[in-house]
């Protein structure tokens, strides 16, 4: 199976209890990932993690809960450094296809470690920039089973 990069929002709403649809979708969803060994990460997004679900979830997971989920997130998927070559990208992908910022670090990591699909809300479902495919895992037509 070809990779996947998970975005910060399928991490969080494993404990967003406020979005019980979408928390069983991201349950789903990484569950799938886990068992077909597609699933990969940034640091990015670890770091995300971390500061949102200590900071803004409601209610908010301790920093022992978070920095333990952390963890076990690094355990399961491969994970991808934050490089100069990344921060480049990114700012190219701002300058050229105007992303944001953070968002454009999400795509320069997956483009540059030949990830063709990243798994987020957060784009354009079904876009694709240079290669990289953007899939919103939470769309009413997303099927699981057609990327695992």
């Amino acid at each position: 199976m070809p990779p996947i990069l998970i975005d910060t929002n399928v991490l969080l709403y494993l404990y967003d209890h406020n979005q019980l649809s979408k928390q069983g979708q991201a349950h789903r969803v990484l569950d799938g990932l886990e068992l077909s060994r597609s699933g990969r990460l940034s640091v990015q997004c670890l770091a995300e993690f971390f500061s949102v679900a200590t900071r803004k979830l409601s209610p908010s997971l301790t920093a022992t809960q978070a920095l333990h989920q952390v963890s076990l997130f690094s355990r399961l998927w491969p994970v991808y450094d934050l490089t100069s070559m990344v921060v480049l990208e990114a700012g190219r992908g701002v300058q050229d296809h105007q992303l944001s910022y953070y968002d454009a670090q999400i795509w320069a990591t997956a483009r540059l470690n030949q990830v063709p699909t990243i798994f987020s809300e957060d784009f354009s479902d079904g876009a694709v920039l240079e290669g990289v495919r953007f899939v919103n895992p939470f769309a009413s037509e997303f099927e699981l089973e057609n990327w695992l």
